[in-house]
């Protein structure tokens, strides 16, 4: 018998690609309900999503390809596994996004892509569809990925077209690295462009308005929590990232001799560690906790059933209690169960000479409120 195969349209394409899109988190994060990871229910392709300054917008978000010459354990798409490949050529993704953009169902594009036989070639495909864009007077947001091992002219190209770039590290350090890939070298085609982008965006220079932001595979190596906090916050303090994401390993997709497919921890205890990891991060970010002042087990990692926070507090008795009517923000940022949002009715109120008594003259009593009680007094 002989099987025929149909060459897919743009649409079959796009099916294709922007589920195998799904892997990179680089736009989206979990930290609630707001700010998690989502697609419409009319096109897969299109994504509501936060940005790395924390606003929300919708992208267009796929691969250019699926195809990848790389031996990632963890990745479903890496070389000489079994996966229906296809590829966007530059005019069907130009076209395809400007009808998505013109109609105002998209405000912005995420692109990247498996390696293309080598990371310039990738870059440059990548790179082309970014120029036909501007060439075309898009100038709204777009968000492009930096192929592992592309070299310094063409990531400096993609710096020039975008207004935010990632190149994902992955992992923490480079023997958690070698457990997930042998065709790339940590330093050289990770650790050097991350290096360069930070070098190219960094204030004062030309290009100091795009954002850079990574990704940390979470579970499939050996790293500890401990780890990755520890490189996360040296590359918000050395780097100046805008955001750090985590995405937790999806057992069951990666090679049988990775280390996140023999672990003992459930699917859930993986969610929730990637949960805690974007809490941590939240502290480290906007609280004002520095890296080192994350509580971590003996094993390194994060309590899966307390918060990073209320474990610190709980470690920390001699900082409390808070008075809830003289403590300034930073030490009221401490306190489990305040956040941002209580905080600036409590100075709002404080502001207008209002005395506050009870948990009640705060907010709504719920669960969380609940938790500050027997950290503060009034």
């Amino acid at each position: 018998m002989v099987s025929i195969h149909k060459t897919p349209d743009v649409t079959e394409k796009l099916k294709i690609l922007s589920k195998d899109s799904q892997y990179d988190l680089a736009c989206a994060c979990g930290t609630n309900e707001a700010d998690r990871r989502h697609r419409s229910q009319d096109g897969k392709w299109i994504y509501p999503v936060s940005l790395p300054n924390g606003g929300q917008t919708i992208l267009f978000k796929t691969l250019l390809s699926n195809h990848c010459t790389n031996n990632c354990k963890y990745c479903p798409l890496r070389v000489n596994q079994d996966a229906q490949r296809c590829t966007l050529n530059v005019e069907e993704t130009v076209k395809t996004f400007l009808s998505y953009y013109e109609s105002r169902e998209v405000f912005g594009l995420f692109l990247s892509s498996g390696v293309i036989g080598t990371p310039d070639n990738t870059m440059a495909r990548i790179n082309a569809v970014a120029r036909a864009l501007r060439q075309r007077r898009f100038r709204g947001y777009m968000h492009l990925k930096v192929i592992p091992g592309a070299s310094d002219a063409a990531i400096t190209e993609t710096v020039s077209l975008a207004s935010a770039v990632s190149i994902n590290i992955e992992t923490a350090g480079e023997e958690n690295f070698k457990r997930l890939c042998t065709s790339k070298k940590y330093m050289d085609d990770i650790i050097r462009p991350l290096k360069l982008i930070s070098q190219l965006t960094a204030k004062g220079t030309v290009y100091s308005g795009v954002k850079q932001t990574t990704q940390f595979i979470v579970g499939a190596s050996q790293e500890t929590d401990q780890e990755i906090v520890k490189y996360s916050g040296a590359l918000y303090k050395n780097l100046g990232l805008s955001r750090v994401y985590f995405n937790a390993y999806q057992r069951g997709l990666g090679a049988t001799d990775l280390p996140g497919e023999n672990s003992v921890k459930t699917s859930a205890d993986i969610i929730t560690r990637e949960h805690r990891l974007y809490q941590s991060d939240w502290l480290v970010r906007k609280y004002g906790f520095k890296a080192d002042e994350i509580p971590f087990g003996n094993d390194g990692n994060l309590s899966l059933e307390i918060d990073p926070k209320e474990m610190w507090a709980k470690q920390h008795p001699e900082f409390f209690p808070v008075n809830v009517n003289l403590a300034d923000k930073y030490r009221l940022l401490r306190v489990p169960g305040l956040g941002e949002i209580t905080i600036k009715q409590i100075f709002m109120r404080r502001k207008c000479g209002q005395r506050l008594r009870s948990l009640n003259d705060i907010g709504k009593i719920g669960k969380l409120l609940k938790k500050a009680e027997k950290y503060i007094t009034f």
